[in-house]
């Protein structure tokens, strides 16, 4: 599994909302159905029991979140009955929201069609009735996504049930599960103000005051509630340009509005996460700062990119591949945990595999080699595609190792923070162990043409065809350390059963396929050419 980073891969980012935030084994099980699909990365995950909701963040491919937005819904359709659900947050279905929201490399229009996409998938294999909201609506009076809520789930099932606001996709009946709004946004804020005092009509009316609809803030959804466990109101906010309103602003109006009713602000909230530029915006303003530029003098901003810079000689973020092979070295000897020997030994199978490719080429077509021409045709063709997936791998143990080191800064505190901190590690360190895994077993099934190389490739290249196997040999070496440190660390006995198989199972290949290696170097070194 990976997380994002290499240099031009499509990056999409998903925000499933579900309804739960009570159940701690609901929730563990909802985020590890996403976090098993290969290509994600878990940014965040917050729930809280008031509102009785689940909010997640992950990144990764287009095909990568489409697949763990279709997992967490099926996990989410298991476990939770809207019958039982109660929360003070607006909801409509178990789970309730999924909006796609373009990062790098993707469009606004190919989020909308991945939307359109799920929404169907959804409708087929879940049997859940759809709606698409934001700029995946097929209709204007379903854009706002309060709008397609309105009534919540029990108001939506009833006007269903009469042949009114009928989805947009799958069946005309809304069961335990729900109804979906499944969209594509640009990236927002989701911002909650809580006010002293318990007049939920002027939380609605100060909610009222401060959304664009009503004559307040551009780019701002607001609505109001009581939020009975704590014993005050609430204003939730979206903001969809946090640029234009960032969160400071929408605060001192919410401030302004509440105080005519008697209400002061408790507390505030950011569910999720948001650009550094609004934190940015919002810590100039309440500590009046003149001329502040948060790249120039925030110290983790300019940390961040003096150790990428200095780890790797290129810019934060950049891929292996666009390094120099001075770059690489000096990016493995750094101080910095990656790239580490899981990249290594990805580098070194696609060195293997460049080696294998080299050997066929200089033997296809040459005098006392023609009756291999199209074997060493599929050679070549292997080789190449391999030696580019590994080199990918490469940038994917970098990712998968950053997630573990993210992961382990999660905040533990209280209980549940501690709970979902265990959770996010574990499912960090599974993906830390079979990127390594996939290194191996690929330099591994590559192993046996570097046999074949030796024994009748182009005489003239057998070292190299050797030199090949013995690359491929130390990948797999490589890959499998880095498979054992992480099981080490990791508790699913299960699933530690099983990686551990799986890699017994390709050390046992990578051992017997060295003995023929050497085997057929020696033979081919006895006889003529």
């Amino acid at each position: 599994m990976s997380g994002p980073g290499a240099a031009g891969e499509s990056l999409v980012l998903v925000v499933p909302n579900f309804s739960e935030g009570r159940r701690v084994e609901v929730m563990d099980a909802i985020v590890a159905a996403m976090t098993s699909v290969a290509g994600t990365t878990l940014l965040n995950r917050q729930s809280d029991p008031d509102h009785n909701r689940l909010d997640a963040t992950l990144i990764g491919s287009p095909a990568a979140v489409r697949a763990a937005a279709l997992a967490g819904a099926a996990k989410a359709v298991e476990l939770i009955d809207m019958d039982e659900q109660r929360g003070s947050h607006p909801r409509m279905g178990a789970v309730d929201v999924i909006p796609f929201i373009p990062i790098r490399g993707v469009t606004m229009d190919d989020c909308v069609e991945l939307a359109r996409g799920v929404a169907r998938e959804l409708a087929e294999t879940l049997s859940l009735p759809v709606y698409l909201y934001e700029r995946a609506a097929t209709r204007p009076d379903r854009v706002s996504l309060a709008e397609v809520r309105r009534g919540e789930y029990e108001g939506l099932r009833a006007d269903v049930a009469e042949g009114r606001r009928l989805p947009d996709l799958g069946p005309h009946h809304i069961g335990r599960a729900g109804a979906t709004a499944v969209g594509a946004r640009p990236p927002l804020v989701a911002f909650n103000v809580y006010l002293s005092g318990s007049d939920e009509r002027a939380a609605k009316e100060v909610a009222r005051r401060v959304r664009e609809r009503s004559g307040g803030l551009v780019s701002v959804r607001a609505i109001g509630f009581a939020v009975a466990e704590r014993g005050c109101v609430e204003v939730s906010m979206n903001l969809l340009d946090p640029v234009i309103t960032p969160p400071y602003r929408a605060l001192e109006l919410v401030r302004l509005e509440a105080a005519s009713f008697g209400m002061q602000v408790l507390d505030t909230e950011i569910v999720g996460l948001i650009p550094q530029a609004s934190l940015a915006a919002s810590a100039a303003h309440y500590l009046q700062l003149r001329a502040f530029d948060p790249d120039a003098q925030v110290i983790e901003t300019l940390v961040a990119g003096h150790a990428a810079g200095a780890a790797s000689g290129a810019p934060a973020g950049a891929s292996i591949t666009d390094l120099s092979v001075s770059g690489v070295l000096e990016a493995l000897a750094s101080a910095r945990p990656t790239p580490g020997g899981g990249a290594a030994a990805a580098l070194a199978g696609a060195a293997g595999a460049a080696l294998l490719g080299m050997v066929a080429r200089l033997t296809a077509g040459r005098k006392g080699y023609e009756d291999l021409a199209d074997r060493m045709g599929e050679v070549t063709a292997l080789a190449d595609s391999e030696g580019a997936t590994l080199l990918a791998l490469a940038d994917r143990d970098v990712a998968a190792f950053d997630g573990v080191m993210a992961a382990l800064r999660f905040p533990r505190a209280s209980n549940q923070e501690q709970t979902t901190r265990t959770a996010a590690v574990q499912a960090a360190l599974g993906r830390a162990a079979e990127v390594p895994l996939e290194v191996a077993r690929r330099a591994a099934d590559l192993m046996p043409v570097a046999r074949e190389l030796v024994e009748a490739g182009n005489a003239n290249a057998v070292s190299d065809a050797y030199s090949a196997g013995h690359l491929l040999d130390a990948a797999v070496a490589g890959g499998l350390a880095n498979v054992s440190i992480n099981l080490s660390s990791m508790t699913d006995a299960d699933r530690i059963a099983s990686l551990q198989e799986d890699a017994d199972q390709v050390r046992e290949r990578a051992v017997a396929s060295l003995a023929e290696l050497e085997t057929a170097f020696h033979a081919r070194l006895t006889r003529h050419p």
